[in-house]
């Protein structure tokens, strides 16, 4: 069995292992890490030798500090890595690299259209007719889009949305109220075969999938780095937020979606959003527009060439062909955006 894991700002950590009579047997931890002494690598080999198979992380992850050398140096990666790395081979997970990916990146759409090929181009790859996608969202109109969990009423003021022309979308994932207009954001959709995060936690999963945006920053010049559950922030504030939802009909897929703020309108975003009762105080106001730190200003590049850079590092790494909704999903998404993602039941239910 053969598990690679990538640690979200640090190096590769590979175990090689066998799995006999429920136990682990014949394993071989390797990486690009940097560790001293040279012998703390036959520890941490020693350490998994014997341990449940079906052991967590965790377990993992202690047995391997119960018996490293003192003294001992981990740089770029950590016992917890090799813990989900073990994971990742005893579930026989895949790799990025072991998929021949598509990318979609059409004319501006509705909100609620958006939401709709979220879910139909998931399920999709769920059922093995649709290979791993990167789909690049261009925005119709502006809109509110609220978590599937979020109150309604409590996230946006329907006064504010009616005065700037917004309109609100829930999404099938949950997570916050994102702000978006267009020109102003860049919203992006993985949609994957769950066996890319077999062996990871839910929090561990929204590292490894925005890893390689953190890349495609740091080329431009911005050293992001992930911040949990499920930010991506620089040092002068948040630059994305991320969401998930699992799928389970066919095989099982999972679509993870972020959206960037390029150039957001924070006045107008802190008048149709609710942020609870700080925004009665100035202090609280300015908080909220210091939180959100635009790619516009820490780049200095039009919108289209950070697409265009995002999309070259994605191939450059994992490689991406470019591909195109269908007919048949594209038929599939419209329905669905007219029976639930524009229907009062499902917009408010949660008042």
């Amino acid at each position: 069995m053969h598990g690679e894991y990538k640690v979200p700002g640090g190096k590769l950590v590979v175990v090689d292992c066998d799995v006999r009579g429920g136990v682990l047997r014949d394993v071989r931890v390797a990486g690009d890490f940097f560790l001293e002494p040279d012998e703390a690598l036959h520890a941490i080999d020693q350490a998994l030798e014997g341990a449940p198979a079906d052991a967590d992380a965790a377990q993992l992850a202690a047995r391997v500090e119960a018996t490293l050398p003192e003294g001992t140096v981990m740089f770029g990666f950590s016992a917890g890595a090799v813990g989900i790395a073990v994971r990742r081979a005893v579930a026989e997970a895949t790799d990025w690299t072991d998929y021949d990916w598509q990318l979609v990146h059409e004319a501006p759409q509705p909100p609620e259209l958006h939401m709709a090929l979220d879910q139909v181009l998931t399920e999709e790859v769920a059922a093995g007719r649709r290979p791993p996608t990167l789909r690049v969202w261009e925005w119709a109109s502006p809109a509110v889009i609220i978590g599937s969990f979020q109150s309604l009423s409590n996230e946006v003021d329907p006064e504010g949305a009616r005065r700037h022309g917004v309109s609100v979308v829930r999404r099938v994932s949950g997570g916050g109220a994102m702000f978006v207009e267009p020109g102003n954001t860049i919203t992006y959709s993985l949609s994957v075969p769950d066996a890319l995060v077999h062996g990871l936690s839910f929090a561990d999963s929204y590292a490894y999938l925005d890893d390689w945006v953190l890349t495609a920053l740091a080329d431009m010049g911005i050293k992001a780095w992930y911040q949990p559950l499920n930010d991506i922030a620089s040092k002068d504030g948040k630059i994305a937020g991320a969401a998930q939802k699992r799928l389970a009909s066919g095989s099982g897929a999972v679509l993870h979606h972020v959206t960037m703020s390029y150039d957001i309108d924070a006045d107008k975003m802190l008048d149709v959003l609710r942020i609870g009762k700080e925004k009665m105080s100035d202090k609280g106001t300015k908080s909220a527009k210091k939180r959100v730190d635009p790619l516009r200003r820490q780049t200095g590049l039009p919108r289209a060439e950070v697409i265009d850079r995002m999309i070259g590092s994605f191939r450059a790494r994992y490689g991406l062909a470019i591909g195109s909704v269908t007919d048949e999903e594209m038929a599939r998404a419209r329905e669905l955006a007219r029976t639930k993602f524009t229907s009062e039941e499902w917009t408010a239910r949660v008042p």
